[in-house]
C-alpha cells in the first residue's frame, strides 16, 4: 500500500513525501542506491527506499532460509562488519538479521520477487545456481535471477554493480546522457555465447536486455519497470 505522507520513526521530525524520480539517490535507512519511488523529506535531504519507509512488521520469514526468523534491525548487530547474504554488498543501516544463523538481508533484498514476469520473460529467483553470470561470468557470489530456459542468469549483486559503475554515464550534473553506456551494453555479450549461431545470439540478447530491464526494479527496491526501461534503453 503506498501513501503520499507517512511519518517513519527514523526521522521523526519531520514527514515524508511520496515521490517518483528518474535520478538515483542513496537510501539514509539501509545506505544502498535507490532510483525511482522513494519516501523523501522535504525540508532535509532524507530519502528512503520503498520498502525501507514501509516496514510492516518486524519480524520477517524467508523461503530460502526455511530455518530463520529475521528481526528487523535499524543497524547492523555486533561491532563487526557484516554483508547481505543476498547481494553480498556490505550492511551498514536497516537490515532484517537471523541471530540463530547470522544471517542479514537488506530490507529491498529481502522483498525481492520469487518471480519476475513480463508476459514475455520469466526469471526465477535462486539462492545459488550452477551456471555462470551473464555479467561477471563466475558461479555462486550470491541470488540469481536464472530464465526459464536456464540460459541466462544474472547476479542479484552484479545489478547493483551495473548500476553503481555507470552511475555518472546515465546520469550527469542531473541530466540524463545519450548514447550507449559501454559497461550494460557488453553485459549482453559473455564467452559463452561465441558458439551459438548469430540467430541464437541475437535473441539471446534481446531476452538479457529484457532481463536486465525488470531485474533492476527489483533490486533498486522500485515496484515499477519505468526506470528500468529508461536504464535498459542505454543496452540498445
Amino acid at each position: 500500500m503506498k501513501y503520499s505522507e507517512i511519518s517513519h520513526f527514523s526521522h521523526p521530525q519531520h514527514k515524508l513525501r511520496f515521490e517518483y524520480s528518474e535520478f538515483p539517490f542513496k537510501c539514509d535507512g539501509c545506505k544502498e542506491v535507490g532510483i525511482g519511488s522513494r519516501y523523501k523529506c522535504p525540508t532535509c535531504d532524507y530519502d528512503l527506499h520503498m520498502h525501507c519507509a514501509m516496514i510492516t512488521s518486524p519480524t520477517l520469514f524467508h523461503p530460502f532460509y526455511t530455518k530463520c526468523t529475521f528481526q528487523f534491525m535499524s543497524s547492523p548487530a555486533g561491532d563487526t562488519p557484516r554483508y547481505c547474504n543476498a547481494c553480498e554488498k556490505d550492511v551498514s543501516g536497516f537490515v532484517y538479521h537471523c541471530k540463530s544463523c547470522g544471517f542479514d538481508l537488506h530490507p529491498c533484498c529481502a522483498k525481492l520477487p520469487m518471480v519476475l514476469d513480463d508476459g514475455e520473460v520469466k526469471l526465477y529467483l535462486y539462492r545459488k545456481v550452477s551456471s555462470a553470470c551473464h555479467r561477471c561470468g563466475r558461479k555462486g557470489r550470491s541470488w540469481s535471477y536464472r530464465s526459464k530456459c536456464k540460459s541466462y542468469n544474472l547476479h542479484v549483486a552484479c545489478v547493483r554493480d551495473m548500476v553503481v559503475e555507470n552511475w555518472h554515464e546515465v546520469y550527469v550534473k542531473g541530466r540524463k546522457v545519450d548514447g550507449n553506456v559501454p559497461g550494460l551494453r557488453n553485459t549482453l555479450y559473455t564467452p559463452h555465447n561465441s558458439r551459438r549461431s548469430k540467430g541464437k545470439v541475437k535473441k539471446c540478447c534481446e531476452i538479457a536486455a529484457l532481463a536486465v530491464q525488470f531485474v533492476i526494479s527489483a533490486v533498486l527496491g522500485d515496484p515499477t519497470a519505468l526506470i528500468a526501461g529508461i536504464v535498459g534503453s542505454f543496452m540498445s
